[in-house]
């Protein structure tokens, strides 16, 4: 028996069973487009259809269950499709706790109930690189929210007001008229006005819309929740303390949870048919975990075993080829390459999301060209790019073992003494023009000149073009503050395309964040 298999058949869990199934999807993923084709689950049609019974139908529960019981709430007719039961995972999800914010800004949770969805808070995390030294921030993905209760929550407020939850029903097609979308979903036909994919990285619209093409950036993660551990009051957000191996480099994070501590392996990749398994990267964190918490591993109880991969896609935001169609969250490729989960993107892109669809559709904005600009190109997550080939390690290279750390310490030794408004944007995945401008001409050269093999001439053009639009959209962003008046006896069609343009700049220039 392997070591994955004796701790993984531990667990109260069918741990092993869902690893496996992951991986699956991992090695098709890593398969050459031709022996694995994208579906064909959306189909245009030239002639109307009859009306719509709702105003959107969501396919997607798990973070779609936000954006429904919001436009529920405000008076839309909502209908929201999950493919099994719709219910938060027991591990807990972190974020700051001022992203949370927007949940009683909509008027999703009260003040008593956004306390209640708060499973942990602790301070403060650490940032390393060894040989390097410690960092340690306050206040970065400190929080804790527990996902079964926020989604029993939400779930229970839409029902209440009128939302329809079809639950156990998977999205199988729809056909796009030119006044709505039919929906096949189980043995449900449902017409709409707008169809919203967020049925995540995976979604069988994204894979035809992205026709099967392969991601450029993977993050791998497998981690564990366990009890047992004699230091669980602070977190690690950032820390490495291996050389790369296996052409790649291994980062950690760590949080204390409400049934113990979770512990992540994660790593940045392509995906090259040749790369490693999940099942490898398990083993590695278990082979690892007795190192980096310094325990024995017979010591932890383990709760429960955690484990995906997250593809990012150069080509992003998804551009849809039809009207009545918004993909959202990991759907349409909004997150950072270097980050991994969609909770906290989708928090910071709610508001926007639920005010600016109810535009669109009080506008009858709801073409193709139109729904394109509620997924913006965003320079600030463009320019992470860069920082996630800095991060990854082709097949064919083999830089210094210690290139990657020693790049990175050298940074966040920068970014620290910078202070905090340099710091803790970057920490989560909100870059912004001043604090790089900042940092960068700070960063030793003898630490970046030996990363420029390693990430390609190209990569570093492509980066440039990407930070110059982050200065621009910045400076944008200025302008649109005070032209915005101007514009507000316009049309709903004009004021819907002005307003999304504000948005793009000040989300592209990561100063949407709420830091």
């Amino acid at each position: 028996m392997s070591r994955v298999e004796h701790y993984l058949s531990q667990s109260p869990q069918p741990s092993l069973q869902s690893l496996r199934r992951a991986d699956q999807l991992w090695q098709a993923l890593r398969s050459p487009p031709a022996t694995n084709p994208p579906p064909t689950v959306i189909a245009t049609a030239s002639e109307p259809s009859g009306s719509s019974d709702f105003d959107l139908a969501i396919c997607g529960g798990t973070l779609g269950i936000m954006l429904a019981a919001a436009w529920q709430q405000r008076g839309w007719r909502v209908v929201l499709v999950e493919r099994g039961q719709l219910r938060g995972r027991d591990q807990e999800w972190n974020v700051s706790r001022a992203e949370l914010s927007v949940l009683t800004e909509l008027e999703l949770l009260d003040e008593t109930e956004l306390a209640q969805a708060i499973a942990t808070e602790y301070n403060p995390a650490r940032i390393s690189f060894q040989p390097g030294r410690d960092y340690w921030v306050e206040n970065v993905l400190n929080i804790g929210v527990d996902p079964v209760y926020l989604l029993a929550t939400l779930k229970r407020k839409f029902l209440a007001a009128g939302g329809r939850l079809l639950e156990q029903t998977a999205f199988q097609a729809a056909t796009v008229h030119p006044n709505g979308v039919q929906i096949c979903a189980g043995e449900q036909r449902l017409t709409a006005r707008l169809l919203v994919d967020a049925m995540g990285h995976f979604s069988p619209i994204a894979r035809q819309m992205r026709h099967g093409a392969k991601p450029e950036g993977v993050c791998l993660v497998v981690g564990s929740c366990a009890q047992g551990y004699a230091h669980n009051d602070s977190g690690d957000l950032l820390v490495s303390f291996t050389p790369i191996a296996h052409h790649c480099q291994y980062f950690w994070e760590a949080f204390p949870a409400r049934d113990g501590r979770t512990t992540y392996l994660f790593t940045y990749l392509d995906a090259q048919p040749e790369r490693f398994s999940l099942e490898f990267l398990m083993d590695e964190y278990l082979r690892l975990l007795p190192e980096y918490q310094q325990i024995d591993r017979d010591a932890l109880q383990f709760e429960r075993f955690v484990f995906g991969l997250f593809p990012a896609y150069r080509q992003s935001p998804l551009r849809v080829s039809c009207d009545r169609l918004l993909p959202v969250g990991d759907s349409g490729g909004a997150q950072s390459p270097v980050s991994f989960g969609g909770f906290g993107s989708m928090l910071r892109h709610l508001q926007r999301l639920v005010l600016g669809v109810e535009e669109a559709l009080r506008a009858d904005a709801l073409e193709r060209r139109s729904l394109a600009l509620l997924q913006p190109y965003q320079p600030n997550i463009s320019v992470t790019w860069l920082f996630q080939r800095a991060m990854s390690v082709g097949l064919e290279q083999n830089p210094d073992p210690q290139q990657i750390n020693q790049l990175l310490d050298a940074v966040f030794a920068v970014m620290a003494d910078l202070g905090d408004e340099v710091l803790r944007p970057f920490l989560q995945d909100v870059v912004q023009f001043s604090g790089l401008a900042k940092t960068l001409p700070r960063v030793p050269l003898k630490s970046v000149l030996p990363i420029v093999p390693q990430v390609g001439l190209s990569a570093l053009l492509d980066w440039l073009r990407h930070y110059a639009n982050l200065g621009l959209y910045t400076g944008f962003d200025a302008l649109g503050q005070h032209l915005s008046p101007l514009v507000v006896a316009a049309s709903p069609r004009w004021n819907y395309r002005y307003h999304r343009w504000l948005e793009a700049w000040r989300y592209g220039a990561g100063l949407d964040a709420q830091i």
